[in-house]
């Protein structure tokens, strides 16, 4: 088995299972949604261990540094050896507030009530 130096982008995105398709990750690539150290690249872009990727899938932006290459897609857990993830965490979702929730049973809110609920909602 021959020891890998450089990968296409496309097939590492794919294989470090950010896409679903090779064919999804190289439409992200022509589209600009992945940047390599800085810069938009294409599909056939090739790729080191060390290099820092910004990319936006499905599951929202992620900042990640390629660890390892890989052109097969594998199990989920081998593909998480292939980067390591520098994507800061979500912001904490607010918690709904008690005036926004209705008690169960309390029946469809009247006009009055659902002009409230829309000013207090901000709407």
């Amino acid at each position: 088995m021959t020891e890998l130096t450089e990968v296409r982008i496309d097939k590492w995105l794919w294989a470090a299972r950010f896409f679903k398709t090779r064919s999804q990750a190289t439409a992200a690539c022509t589209a600009g949604h992945v940047k390599v150290d800085g810069t938009s690249v294409k599909a056939g872009k090739a790729v080191r261990c060390g290099a820092r990727i910004e990319v936006l899938t499905p599951g929202g932006e992620r900042i990640l540094e390629v660890a390892a290459l890989g052109d097969k897609r594998g199990s989920a857990t081998v593909a998480q050896t292939l980067y390591i993830d520098h994507t800061p965490p979500p912001p904490p979702k607010d918690l709904t507030s008690p005036l926004l929730t209705r008690e169960r049973g309390a029946g469809r809110p009247n006009r009055r009530e659902v002009r409230e609920l829309r000013k207090l909602r901000g709407f």
